[in-house]
């Protein structure tokens, strides 16, 4: 039986234009992913990673072709409903954690559901569920600057998932991180993959991240090819 398609590239084009020179980041490219899968796009530093992972995120808009979600296209929505798209239906996590800083981590993982319509109370007991699950229980009152670089990532993860979304966009989600918290962050995301289902896109040029994801992908002169043999 075939699984659900939760996000869906055709054909996306993206060009920049500076002045005169027009540079292509991305030609053409195609991508589907079903519930559950777990998916990696690698490539170099300015491949354009980024760029589609924004595009995918309906964060900015392609050149050309068209992004869905369960079959909907992000061409049919206004910026309003773009903007519940993303804090409904998308979590993103990047390179860097973006947490409020006068916000301790309880708070800045609650926030998105409040903002999204959820009683304060609610939306707190789900955030302290949700750090739980990541392993920070016993820092749920600690502001950014009193948590490490890999406990900051959980807080990031937790909070892109508070509001239940469709899929987890990751952006070189290990970039700011040692060795050994990247390690740890990879574990955390295969157990929420194992565990809960979550699907799951990642951007990254850490081919560690192979070790996680089912599906892998290259991105490069523009364009994506699978990458084949890496797993059995």
């Amino acid at each position: 039986m075939n699984k659900e398609v939760i996000l869906e590239a055709r054909h996306i084009r993206k060009v920049f234009r500076t002045g005169p020179q027009v540079l292509e980041v991305l030609k053409d490219v195609n991508l589907m992913i079903e519930k559950g899968e777990t998916v990696g796009i690698f490539g170099p530093s300015g491949s354009g990673k980024s760029t589609l992972l924004h595009i995918l995120g309906s964060l900015e808009p392609p050149t050309g072709g068209e992004v869905l979600l369960k079959g909907k296209s992000y061409l049919s929505m206004d910026d309003v409903a773009l903007s519940e798209l993303r804090n409904s239906a998308i979590g993103f996590v990047f390179q860097f954690h973006h947490l409020l800083p006068e916000f301790t981590a309880l708070e800045n993982v609650a926030l998105p559901a409040i903002i999204g319509g959820k009683a304060r109370k609610e939306a707190m007991e789900k955030a302290e569920e949700l750090l739980t699950l990541v392993g920070l229980q016993e820092r749920l009152k600690h502001r950014p600057d009193e948590l490490s670089g890999g406990e900051r990532q959980r807080v990031a993860v937790a909070r892109a998932l508070i509001n239940g979304p469709e899929i987890l966009l990751a952006d070189e989600p290990t970039g700011n991180l040692d060795s050994k918290n990247a390690l740890s962050l990879l574990e955390l995301f295969r157990d929420l993959n194992e565990n809960l289902g979550t699907t799951m896109l990642i951007v990254t040029h850490n081919e560690k991240i192979k070790e996680l994801t089912a599906r892998n992908y290259r991105l490069e002169d523009g364009r994506l090819f699978e990458i084949t043999g890496q797993k059995s």
